[in-house]
């Protein structure tokens, strides 16, 4: 039963609108398929004593239409009165569907799909009404296409009684007559219908996931009846009703109406969206979160990186969960910025200095001994300085698709509802828990000067403990930090943007998950390579070439650790192929199974209103021949440095040559994964061609000799790209054998080695790739149709390949100069995302991007290593 019905002493009256009905709106407002209808009278327009200068509120008509043009939402006025008459007096653009008599004209050839026969029941109710108010002051009929209305407003309540009286004895009786009531008007329709009846009809049409509706009659009421689930029904005025909520008169309509368009076109649109760039990321090798410039943690996943987000503001606005951090008085920040060589993030205000990090399970420091106060990952935010500063802790499991309770507890608060144990430890906070659109979300207000200067906030994973941690913050945080500073300062890092390259090492490093030894693609799903467009991707898992990559890159600084981690992690999953290493799929989770299938969370606006938000990758049953090449060319590096190969190594490196050996000659998917046919693509045979080249190299450096068989593989697939992989017509190498297309992937024809720098080819393909696919600081991956709706961003790591293209082919000017365009691009506090568009000067794609941060070391390492010309 309705929470409004009168069992319960009737729906909630309201003197503005209050928190209830604010956060039901709120919930409404954020559905895929939004359906608004309403009554006319007494809803959009006052009552008024002449029914034909019922005119509309201004604020209602704005409202309305302008919540009738935003996508996925549909708008209805469902009224009394006849389709022509509602029509000319609300003059509401056609974008708002118009339903008249009560649900019985959806069109204007109405009056025509009457039978013969209804028609002359009409024709005689007509008459027999007529006699029955001739002479009657103040009565008046309303002829609708198939219905007659008997208006008594106005009329003296004797008079008005006798015509209700011979209505009801009369016509009213008649068994192909449907009588409707409302205020001092009785209806009558040769059809059976009424704005229950309509409302269903729309909701169906429309494949509506909900439905708001408002209205002040009787009549309504058979809408309110019809609402169930997620539905809002809203009575305006006296009397007894079936909706859940009360207004007092059609200005608080205009009020409701102009809240749900605020709330739904943020949530559709996303305004507020903070530029992707902008944000920092946090890492401890478990997980990583996200944080906005103005120190509110929008992303974070639990317990691994490409588990269910409890923080998902980047792609679903606050209801999907949020963790916010601000001086009481507001103001933007003076900056944001990492403390050197580490993962902390440091935002300032004057007089305030939020400091973030992602901590290690407390029994990785903590004496021998001490309480396990977390069982894993913990984020530690301090709060320093001597004003007074909001906190808002809103965690939302599951992408906020699981409503938890929180409970305040001692020095904290307690998570309740979701699978696993989370506990918020605050010690001198005093939480107020307050409902919010459904959703608990706990707010304070803190006097850092009161409290001794310093207040820290911990969220613990994996346990409800509020204990206090027996070392204090600051020793946690050195000791945090600590081998993040060591590993950096081990790298032997360029001259060419040290500190930025330091920084992109930093990101990789953070993209590396320990446990498992697997390196992410990015940190997030489904940030956008167009602004409201639906080319969205989870790139939270492992792709065997971009992780192959990025360890290389590391490789290439001098650091080992992550891509023999990697190469383990390789290992796994080939052996998982039960000896069909040709059956690798490109990507897994970062445990190194199968993905689930690609879904997607509607219920989720997506970054800046981008829709849909998905979660898992297509791509993982695609077939992708390259990614063996950059597997074993990280192989051959790390054999460099460290001198010797592993055993499992050895059986990883034999696997990727035979995986090539069996299907090199296939056609496949390509490295952009796009959901078109298989092609001959000319990158994937180059990959092949680099797998048994790199293999070669480490069996005659580090081996037993030469495989003769292995030559002549690889000199087979080397013949073939070079011939069918050339398009005359494009005086260049193409995307794929025969297509005239350009694709930026086809400069590795000359990176990978396989001709050399001064091939003309090779200088033709770059000429090519400059001329189709660069633009200003950017190049693009293609121009080619992929099959899906919408553009796209320049891709940073097709501009690292076009960078290091002018560099071997002697252009180093256009190098240098294309190369500072592209760190120009970086955030503030030095991260890349996927994209970047030239036009809105935007970081576009998920953030930060592996590809991204390894194209830029290697671009710097090379401007470094490479003489000027």
């Amino acid at each position: 039963m309705k929470s409004g019905s009168l069992l319960d002493g009737g729906p909630r009256t309201l003197d503005a609108i209050d928190p209830e009905l604010r956060a039901a709106v709120g919930r409404i407002a954020r559905v895929p398929q939004l359906l608004v209808a309403c009554d006319y009278d007494g809803t959009l327009a006052p009552i008024v004593e002449d029914p034909t200068k019922a005119v509309p509120l201004p604020e209602s008509v704005a409202a309305v239409r302008a919540l009738a043009a935003l996508p996925q939402t549909t708008v209805a006025v469902v009224s009394g009165r006849a389709l022509r008459d509602l029509a000319t007096l609300s003059r509401l653009p056609s974008e708002v569907h118009l339903v008249g008599s009560h649900g019985s004209e959806f069109d204007v050839g109405f009056v025509e799909r009457l039978s013969p026969e209804l028609i002359e029941v009409r024709t005689r109710l007509r008459n027999e009404l007529r006699q029955i108010v001739a002479g009657k002051v103040r009565v008046r009929l309303e002829t609708k296409p198939a219905s007659i209305a008997v208006h008594t407003r106005g009329a003296e309540p004797e008079v008005a009684a006798e015509v209700v009286g011979a209505v009801d004895g009369g016509p009213a009786t008649w068994p192909d007559v449907t009588v409707t009531r409302g205020k001092e008007v009785i209806e009558l329709s040769v059809i059976p219908t009424n704005k229950g009846t309509a409302l269903e009809q729309l909701r169906t049409q429309l494949s509506a996931s909900a439905a708001l509706f408002l209205g002040d009659d009787v009549t309504d009421e058979n809408a309110f009846a019809k609402l169930h689930g997620p539905d809002v029904g809203i009575k305006i005025g006296p009397g007894e009703t079936r909706a859940t909520f009360r207004i007092n008169e059609p200005v608080d309509a205009a009020r409701v109406l102009a809240l749900l368009l605020e709330v739904r076109r943020n949530w559709l649109f996303g305004e507020r969206a903070v530029p992707i760039e902008r944000h920092s990321m946090l890492a401890n090798g478990r997980t990583v979160a996200l944080v906005t410039p103005e120190a509110s943690l929008s992303w974070l996943c639990h317990p691994k990186p490409d588990s269910p987000a409890i923080f998902a503001d980047l792609v679903g606005g606050h209801p999907a969960g949020f963790f916010s951090i601000a001086p009481e008085r507001g103001g933007l920040p003076l900056g944001q910025r990492y403390r050197p060589g580490t993962m902390t993030v440091e935002t300032r205000w004057s007089g305030l200095t939020v400091t973030d990090w992602l901590d290690r399970p407390s029994t990785d420091n903590v004496p021998t001994g001490a309480a396990v106060i977390s069982g894993d990952s913990t984020l530690i935010r301090v709060l320093s300085g001597a004003g007074r500063v909001r906190l808002d802790f809103a965690p939302r499991p599951e992408f906020g698709q699981v409503a938890v309770q929180l409970q305040p507890l001692g020095d904290g608060l307690l998570v309740l509802g979701s699978n696993e144990p989370i506990a918020l430890y605050s010690p001198g906070v005093e939480w107020q828990i307050v409902n919010d659109g459904g959703y608990e979300t706990a707010r304070a207000v803190v006097d850092l000067a009161a409290a001794g200067g310093q207040v820290t906030c911990e969220l613990r994973f994996g346990s409800h403990s509020l204990e206090h941690h027996r070392v204090p913050v600051h020793e946690r945080q050195a000791v945090a930090e600590q081998p993040w500073r060591d590993w950096v300062a081990g790298l032997r890092l360029p001259t060419s943007a040290r500190e930025l390259v330091g920084r992109s090492a930093l990101t990789l490093r953070g993209l590396v998950h320990e446990a498992s030894g697997s390196i992410l693609a990015a940190a997030t799903t489904s940030l956008p390579e167009e602004l409201g467009g639906v080319r969205n991707w989870d790139y939270r898992y492992c792709w065997l070439r971009d992780a192959a990559m990025t360890a290389r890159a590391l490789v290439d600084l001098g650091s080992l650790p992550e891509a023999e981690g990697f190469l383990r992690w390789v290992d796994g999953c080939v052996e998982r192929t039960g000896g069909h290493p040709e059956r690798l799929h490109p990507l897994y989770t970062v445990d190194g199974f199968e993905l689930g299938a690609e879904a997607v969370i509607d219920t989720l606006p997506g970054y800046a209103g981008s829709r849909p938000v998905r979660v898992g990758n297509l791509a993982n049953h695609q077939l992708q021949l390259d990614v063996f090449g950059p597997v074993a060319d990280l192989l051959a590096a790390v054999a460099d440095l460290r001198g010797s190969v592993r055993d499992t190594e050895w059986r990883v490196l034999e696997n990727m040559v035979e995986a090539v050996a069996r299907r090199w000659h296939e056609p496949d998917h390509g490295l952009w994964e796009a959901r078109l046919p298989p092609r001959h693509h000319v990158y994937s045979k180059v990959m092949c061609w680099m797998t048994v080249d790199r293999a070669l190299h480490v069996v005659r450096q580090h081996g037993d000799g030469d495989r003769p068989e292995w030559v002549e593989l690889r000199d087979r697939i080397g013949h073939n790209v070079l011939e069918f992989g050339w398009h005359e017509g494009a005086g260049a190498y193409t995307v794929a054998y025969g297509d005239e297309e350009m694709d930026a992937s086809s400069l590795w024809i000359g990176l990978s080695g396989l001709l050399p720098d001064d091939d003309p080819r090779f200088l033709a393909t770059v000429l090519k790739v400059e001329a189709d696919l660069r633009s200003g600081p950017v190049v693009y991956r293609y121009r080619w149709d992929d099959g899906l709706p919408g553009r796209e961003g320049g891709f940073h790591i097709c501009t690292a390949w076009l960078i290091e293209a002018y560099l071997r082919t002697g252009r180093r000017s256009d190098a240098e100069e294309l190369f500072t365009q592209m760190v120009d691009t970086a955030g503030p506090t030095g991260l890349l995302p996927e994209q970047y568009d030239p036009i809105s000067e935007r970081g576009l794609g998920n953030h930060p991007q592996a590809y991204s941060h390894l194209g830029l070391i290697r671009c710097a390492l090379l401007l470094d290593n490479m003489v000027k010309a």
